[in-house]
């Protein structure tokens, strides 16, 4: 099992297993990263991986046209898209 930190939401921490989506972990135990499609149409669920960003599995197409390159190389990532190989720590702005 691996551990999600979500920051913004007081450090709550889970467990899952390898290569669980970020959205859906977030969904499922009530986490609170933001979103409204789910599928990586509208960048709601943009957020950062603050660390491990090296335990995320390759950034999508579909990221890399909702987020600038810069964006990437900072270490955001679409939370519908991602999908977690280890340990990481995640926040987004809360609007």
């Amino acid at each position: 099992m691996i551990n999600i930190v979500f920051v913004t939401n007081d450090r709550k921490t889970v467990s899952v297993a390898e290569n669980s989506n970020l959205l859906r972990v977030s969904l499922r135990e009530q986490c609170g990263l933001p979103f409204k499609c789910g599928g990586g149409n509208c960048g709601t669920c943009k957020c950062l991986i603050e660390k491990g960003l090296e335990n995320t599995d390759p950034v999508k197409k579909k990221e890399r046209t909702l987020l600038s390159a810069e964006e990437l190389e900072d270490g955001y990532r679409l939370g519908c898209q991602t999908f977690v190989l280890g340990d990481v720590e995640v926040s987004w702005e809360v609007t």
